[in-house]
């Protein structure tokens, strides 16, 4: 009688058997292929396959497999919505990213994001903040550059573990590109804006003027723009400027073209 209905059904592991939740793929649900690592948000469907979108708006075709994305770091099996899906109008972050609701950071890299100081660090964080923390990327402060090329060498840049260095006033014949020239590792990346100070690549619109004062030679930048608008303290006129920048849109191209170069660098598959 103990073989007529086969083997017990309670033995075995099946404590241990684990079960793939399936998820509806809801427009903008972030996931990532199990498979490629490509990670985006739900923007369609094309031929059975689901079709997602990088932050850069790459889009890639993936068919909807067992237990083939990972949502939050967890497996998940894909499906389509038996209900119609409602359009859903596109966030774009302040660099101007399409938004990816829903994601957590990214562990952090061992690549990283140099910068002169506090000041370039805080615009930075502003305008493309959200994109940094998908992508996994620490940005840091250096206290100027004049040691940049031993910096360089201390941090032992290698394939997996790049460097990207944004640089105030590298235009040719400065002080800063003669440094910069000294760098020459494939794994590191500079890039810069013309500006004598990482403020002055804030657009004047934004800040109701007409334009940056110019300080004569021989004194110093910041103390001689604030002389020039009325304000007593560097500092009262950085919390003034960082507050007027909401976007992209307030700063200059030169800072958003060599910040972008960077962070497609950093990001780089291996």
């Amino acid at each position: 009688m103990g073989r007529r209905y086969g083997e017990d059904v309670m033995a075995g592991d099946w404590r241990r058997r684990k079960v793939i939740p399936e998820v509806d793929a809801e427009p903008e649900l972030v996931v990532e292929d199990a498979d490629s690592g490509f990670c985006g948000a739900v923007v369609g469907f094309e031929s059975g396959a689901v079709v997602l979108a990088d932050r850069h708006g790459r889009r890639r075709n993936f068919p909807l497999l067992p237990a083939a994305f990972l949502l939050d770091g967890r497996p998940v099996t894909l499906r389509r919505p038996t209900r119609a899906p409602v359009p859903v109008a596109r966030r774009r972050t302040a660099s101007g990213s399409i938004a990816v609701d829903g994601v957590r950071a990214r562990v952090a890299r061992a690549s990283r994001i140099w910068v002169e100081g506090v000041h370039d660090a805080a615009l930075v964080e502003r305008i493309w903040g959200d994109d940094l923390r998908v992508e996994g990327v620490v940005v840091e402060p250096l206290a100027g550059i004049d040691a940049l090329d031993a910096e360089v060498r201390a941090f032992d840049p290698g394939p997996d573990r790049r460097l990207g260095v944004l640089v105030d006033h590298l235009v040719p014949g400065s002080k800063e590109s003669r440094i910069v020239a000294r760098v020459n590792s494939p794994y590191v990346l500079v890039t810069g804006h013309p500006y004598v100070d990482v403020w002055q690549a804030v657009k004047p619109a934004a800040l109701g003027i007409r334009a940056w004062p110019v300080v004569p030679p021989g004194r110093p930048w910041k103390e001689g723009v604030c002389a020039a608008l009325g304000v007593s303290e560097p500092a009262d006129m950085w919390r003034h400027i960082l507050s007027r920048v909401n976007s992209y849109a307030e700063v200059e191209t030169p800072l958003i073209n060599a910040m972008e170069r960077l962070i497609d660098f950093v990001t780089e598959p291996v």
